[in-house]
């Protein structure tokens, strides 16, 4: 499993260690037993398990931008919901995330990236 410290990407998601959540965002919860952080249409999501030491925060406004807190001292991983071609596990260390979604221009607009 990777490990990090301030910043590390999995996929389509980039996580950088920031010091608070902003006030717009709120606390999400989270479906069978795990926050969806990057959502992929054929199923192949990025996910953290929800625990009592894991809170995840979203913008019902912008959906490229979201906020993990970590406070368990082992910290958190972040899986990839695929049985083939998969990016490796990341342990996510104690503390606050922002995840970015990347994004592409289409003429209709700017929209994230799927996998």
């Amino acid at each position: 499993m990777k490990t990090f410290k301030d910043c590390a990407a999995q996929g389509d998601l980039l996580l950088v260690r920031v010091k608070e959540v902003p006030v717009k965002f709120v606390k999400a919860k989270s479906l069978d037993s795990r926050f969806i952080v990057a959502h992929s249409e054929n199923g192949h999501h990025h996910i953290v398990e929800d625990k009592d030491d894991v809170e995840y925060y979203i913008n019902p406004e912008d959906s490229m931008k979201a906020y993990l807190v970590v406070q368990n001292i082992i910290g958190a991983q972040l899986a990839h919901l695929r049985e083939f071609d998969t990016h490796e596990a990341l342990l996510i260390p104690q503390g606050i995330f922002k995840l970015r979604r990347q994004r592409e221009y289409t003429p209709q607009g700017w929209r994230r990236v799927e996998d």
